[in-house]
C-alpha cells in the first residue's frame, strides 16, 4: 500500500487547510486511514481517523471542533480539513493506514505510512 499526502502550507493563525491523502495498491483490506502529525522536538502523536467501510471518526482532543476527516470511497482518498488553525497546529503531517481492527491508534500500530507534508500556522 501506498500513500501520497498533500496539501500542507503555509496559514495564518485562524485560517484553513485541506490535507489529502491518496492510497493505492493493496487498498481492498484498508480498516482505517487517518492522520498523526509531529511538531519539532515532540512525539509523532494522533490527530483523526477514519473507519473506511462505515464511516465512522476519531478525534485527538485537541482538534475536536476544528478538524473534520472524511473520506472518497471511489478514490480512496482520505482528507482532513483543518479550521481555526493556531500555532501549535504547526507540525508534519502524516497519513498512515492500518489493516485489521485496533482499539486505538497509536504509532506503532499503523501499518503504512505516507511521507509527512509540512503545516506551518503563523500567529
Amino acid at each position: 500500500v501506498q500513500l501520497q499526502a498533500s496539501g500542507g502550507g503555509l496559514v495564518q493563525a485562524g485560517g484553513s487547510l485541506r490535507l489529502s491523502c491518496a492510497a493505492s495498491g493493496r487498498t481492498s483490506r484498508t480498516y482505517y486511514m487517518g492522520w498523526f502529525r509531529q511538531a519539532p522536538g515532540k512525539e509523532r502523536e494522533f490527530v483523526a481517523a477514519i473507519r473506511w467501510s462505515r464511516g465512522t471518526t476519531y478525534y485527538a482532543e485537541s482538534v475536536k471542533g476544528r478538524f473534520t476527516i472524511s473520506r472518497d470511497n471511489a478514490k480512496i482518498t482520505v482528507y482532513l480539513q483543518m479550521n481555526s488553525l493556531k500555532p501549535e497546529d504547526t507540525a508534519v503531517y502524516y497519513c498512515a493506514a492500518v489493516h485489521r481492527e485496533v482499539a486505538g491508534f497509536t504509532v506503532d500500530g499503523m501499518d503504512y505510512w505516507g511521507k509527512g507534508t509540512q503545516v506551518t500556522v503563523s500567529s
